[in-house]
This record gives C-alpha cells, structure tokens and sequence, in this order.
C-alpha cells in the first residue's frame, strides 16, 4: 500500500516542485484538490486529515492555520515555509546536519524544511562550530546570491514580465537591508552561534540557483586555524554521504571563477573551501539550486526519509 501525500499550496512555485518530483512514482499517491476547492477550509481540512503526509508549501501565517486544521495525529508534516523552523517539537530537515538527524527524521511527526539560504550557511558553519574549529561567538558574516524564482511567483512574474506591477530592471539587487531577514534566527540555531549572524542576500537576473559565501579572517581567531583544517573538518564531516559532498582542495586551488547554476534540476550541494595561507584568509562558499536542495528537493529527501523509503527515491 503506497503513502499517500497531500500538498498543501501544490501551484506555488515550491509546491509545482514538489509534486513534479512525486507525480511519476509508484510508490506514493498524490492526494489533489480540484482548481476551484484547493482553497476552500473544509475540503483542505479534509484533504489534511485524510492523508498520511501533508507538505505545506504556503506562507507562514497560512501553514500556522493548516497546522490547526489537523486533528489526525498520525498525519505526518513537513513545512516548507518558516513558521516552524525554530520552533519547539519541529526535527529541522536538513538530513546532514549531524550524524544522527536521519533517525530524529524517521521518528519525527513534524519536520520543518530549511531556507535555502540556511542550507548552505548551516552546512558551512555547522561542522566548524560543532568540531571547536570556529568559537561559537566568533563574528560570521553570510554573503549569498540566488536565483529570482527564491522570491516566488510575483517576483518571478517582476522579473520576466516587463508588464508587471514593479517589473524588475536592475541585474542583481541587495535585499534585508534592514538586517532583519527571517533566515537569521534558522542560521545562528543550526550553525550553533551565539550571535546573529550578518546576512546579506542578494538576487540576480537568472532563474535559479545559488552561492551561500562565508568569510572568515582567521587571523582573528585565538587559535591557528589553517584554511587546510578547515577542509578537512567538512570534508570529514560529510564523507559517503549522497547529497552533500566537499570539493577538493586541489580543485578549489584551480578555481579562478564560481558561478551559481552549476547543480541546477538536482538535489546536490557542494561546498567549497578557498584559503590564502599567507593572509590567514578563507572563504566557504555552498553552491546548491535554491529549488532543489533548497527547498522542493531537500522536502522529498525528508519524505523519503520520514516514510521509510529510499533516500535518494525521486532524487
């Protein structure tokens, strides 16, 4: 008997991702709504009650009020949006993250997907911080660039639609400037920090994919930290795992360029370590597809997981 999966805000751009990733599989069974009910309460509580796994895709005051609308506990969720992302009683769905964050998966009834920014600066910075590498009050800032489809439909729509409301003219754009982006909260919990993290996201005029960049002045830090040690506490960190890899470090020294693009359509996430021993420098820096890894991707891996089927199953 398949599992059944109701997506929850199945037409926004996460959902439509999902679901192509569910659609074509024997071993699960979509539970859809008609166009004219999918937004009608009693048909989506229905929906909700009546499925083993309910995924939100919606904004977050929305997935609050389906999360209420539940009342079968053996429904299982996972909430793409981030209203549940530090919240209490939420496994966070970022499978690497430890060692044992598969198990908490399995066992979870609830699992909150991570922001895709939050992805790839808690896949840099996790290890780092848990290993002793990085004093968790060291000061970090995260610089990222992303695709325009991060911003949803309407931005989708600003940037490719000159007949938009605020159609888009500008090649990138810098945004949270007020450095108050909801990602903040996620990043400072699951990379271990003590502080804030400084963040600022930006989004270029291509349609997806991303580069989450760390700096780090290692000068500062009150131990010798070589950009060497560094590689070697990711790349041993994430060893045999499917989704997750490092490159290595006689690639990294090559590198003259990086671009965003390159894991586009996958569930990949490479991280990358580029060090300057004489200066004391180093930059970490993630490439993933905000759409894969980042989000719908990163949900079915959850899914998978949480329903005790292969892990990489529609991957």
């Amino acid at each position: 008997m398949t599992a059944t999966i109701f997506i929850d805000g199945e037409v926004g751009t996460t959902g439509l991702q999902i679901r192509d990733r569910l659609v074509d599989r024997s071993d699960v069974t979509l539970l859809q709504l008609d166009d004219a009910v999918r937004k009608d309460t009693a048909a989506r509580k229905e929906a909700l009650n009546s499925c083993d796994v309910a995924v939100l895709c919606l904004p977050d005051d929305a997935a609050r009020e389906a999360i209420a609308l539940i009342e079968n506990n053996d429904v299982k969720v996972i909430d793409a949006s981030t209203a549940h992302r530090t919240a209490d009683g939420w496994a966070y769905g970022f499978p690497e993250l430890d060692k044992d964050q598969s198990a908490l998966i399995a066992d979870a009834g609830r699992v909150s997907n991570p922001g895709c920014y939050p992805t790839g600066a808690v896949a840099l910075l996790h290890p780092l911080i848990a290993s002793g590498l990085i004093p968790a009050g060291f000061p970090i800032s995260i610089n990222a660039v992303s695709g325009y489809s991060g911003g949803g439909r309407q931005n989708i729509a600003a940037y490719e639609d000159p007949n938009a409301p605020n159609p888009v003219g500008t090649p990138m754009r810098s945004y949270g400037l007020a450095l108050q982006h909801k990602h903040v909260p996620e990043m400072r919990k699951y990379a271990g920090l003590e502080h804030d993290p400084l963040f600022l996201p930006q989004e270029g005029r291509y349609s997806q994919g991303m580069l989450v960049q760390v700096p780090l002045n290692l000068w500062a830090l009150d131990r010798e930290v070589a950009p060497a040690d560094l590689q070697e506490c990711l790349s041993s960190w994430y060893a045999d795992r499917t989704f997750v890899s490092v490159a290595a470090a006689e690639d990294a020294a090559q590198m003259t360029h990086l671009g965003p693009e390159g894991l586009n359509g996958t569930n990949q996430m490479t991280l990358h370590v580029f060090g300057n021993e004489d200066r004391k420098q180093a930059v970490l820096v993630a490439l993933l597809d905000n759409l894969g890894k980042g989000a719908s991707g990163q949900a079915v891996q959850c899914l998978n997981i949480m329903l005790g089927l292969e892990e990489t199953s529609g991957l």
